[in-house]
């Protein structure tokens, strides 16, 4: 009689568990579940490829141009993060961009080191304590990997301009519907 008490109070256990998992609404799509399906692509360097120095602060330093597609229905607006993770100090910050609107498909080559842009969109600080774009500029020795990243967000963030990584990240929790990547090296001679 114990063993079939405890055997029943496991399957109902398992079907409280069950229930609980499987309720609408009490579920938010972690950052591994987000799919990746935004195409991000430049016409300035391929996926993997090394950044033409144009685009880096031994060049011009202006922004490489991105294009996207397939962002998904029910997008309010895109996000962009570039960084480069194999920094000295730490992940590296070279590019905040936040409330693109979602009609918007790509970004030109040079976009202005402004707060707002003409279409509404605002830039963040990156690490170098500018507003806008900062080009690769690693320390001699091996390259480094820079992502350039794109969310499609449920929702317009309302962020002030000037936000950090950070604040961005913060903001976007919870309304990510999908994301892209695109991931380019530099290294300097």
């Amino acid at each position: 009689m114990r063993k079939s008490a405890a055997l029943l109070l496991y399957y109902v256990t398992l079907a409280l568990l069950a229930a609980a998992c499987s309720r609408s609404g009490e579920r938010t799509t972690s950052k591994e579940e987000v799919a990746m399906t935004i195409q991000l692509t430049s016409p300035a360097f391929a996926e993997g490829a090394p950044i033409p120095a144009k685009y880096t602060c031994d060049g011009q330093d202006i922004s490489p141009p991105l294009k996207w597609r397939d962002v998904p229905p029910g997008t309010k607006s895109l996000a962009l993060i570039c960084d480069d993770p194999d920094a000295p100090m730490g992940t590296w910050v070279h590019w905040v961009l936040y409330d693109i609107p979602p009609t918007v498909t790509e970004l030109p080559e040079g976009v202005p080191a402004t707060e707002v842009l003409p279409n509404g969109a605002k830039q963040g600080v990156n690490d170098f304590r500018r507003i806008g774009y900062g080009g690769p500029c690693p320390p001699r020795g091996g390259p480094h990997r820079y992502f350039f990243k794109l969310y499609a967000l449920d929702a317009e963030l309302g962020l002030e301009p000037g936000a950090t990584k950070k604040e961005l990240v913060r903001a976007m929790e919870g309304h990510i519907l999908a994301e892209g990547r695109l991931m380019g090296t530099y290294k300097r001679k």
